[in-house]
């Protein structure tokens, strides 16, 4: 494989890294549309949906659990909360990436547009603040965050990502969490789905060895340093950033699938 294009996934890799500890997304939801369009748009080769998922779901596994470990430090992990929805979502997402293989990438950039447009509709959505930020005594409803958590899970499985850029804005619009417990549990939910979601696309062959193992060194390296800035940074502004970054990636998704329908027709 060139050389170039594995320091483009290095590259980019540390990007989505960073935004993942920052944020607790997880990193896919910057690295699977910068993976398709950016290679082959400076020159340097390109990969399918299928292989960009397959990457996505290996960065996504080790950005969460190196955030999780630098957000632990800051007493932000919620157990319970990381057991309901980890669970669920690290057992909806074995179903999924296993199932991924029998989409079209057509199917899977569709699936994904429509995850991030839910997230952006989400961050978008006025909330006001029902629990304290600076507390760890949280609350939720498990009845609620166990089907929604699944959900994300089947659908994350299938785009190769953990689907924390939409269990984030379900946790804090929906479930009420606090955005620091939200953010840290999240990257620790994550994990627990991206593990399915790696098993299931190493199992179907759909991992690439060398850009994965670009992508695990971007991971460790980046997503601390964003977990430290994501700490030191007022909630209001993670919230902002959260908000541009999810719907500039639905607005990106939704061009180009519109692009590709006219063209085709």
């Amino acid at each position: 494989m060139d050389v170039q294009l594995l320091l483009t996934v290095f590259a980019l890799g540390f990007l989505g890294s960073f935004l993942a500890g920052m944020l607790g997304i997880g990193g896919s939801v910057i690295l699977y549309p910068v993976l398709l369009f950016v290679p082959p748009l400076i020159g340097v080769g390109a990969f399918t949906a299928h292989e960009i998922a397959g990457i996505g779901a290996v960065q996504s596994l080790f950005a969460s659990i190196s955030g999780t470990l630098a957000y632990k430090k800051g007493g932000f992990l919620h157990k319970s909360l990381i057991i309901y929805m980890g669970t669920s979502v690290l057992l909806g997402s074995l179903v999924g990436s296993t199932l991924s293989n029998s989409f079209s990438e057509d199917t899977i950039n569709l699936i994904y547009g429509v995850m991030a447009t839910i997230a952006a509709i989400l961050m978008f959505t006025p909330k006001k603040p029902t629990q304290d930020e600076n507390k760890m005594e949280v609350w939720f409803s498990k009845k609620l965050a166990v089907p929604l958590s699944l959900a994300v899970g089947i659908c994350g499985g299938i785009v190769g990502a953990g689907g924390a850029f939409l269990l984030v804005p379900i946790m804090i619009t929906i479930l009420k969490i606090p955005v620091r417990v939200t953010i840290a549990s999240s990257l620790a939910v994550t994990f627990l789905s991206s593990i399915g979601t790696t098993f299931g696309k190493v199992a179907t062959g759909q991992v690439l060895v060398l850009p994965a193992l670009m992508i695990i060194g971007a991971s460790l390296l980046a997503a601390p340093i964003g977990a430290f800035v994501g700490q030191k940074t007022k909630v209001s502004s993670l919230q902002v950033v959260l908000a541009v970054v999810i719907t500039a990636t639905s607005l990106k998704i939704w061009f180009d699938l519109l692009k590709k329908s006219i063209s085709f027709h």
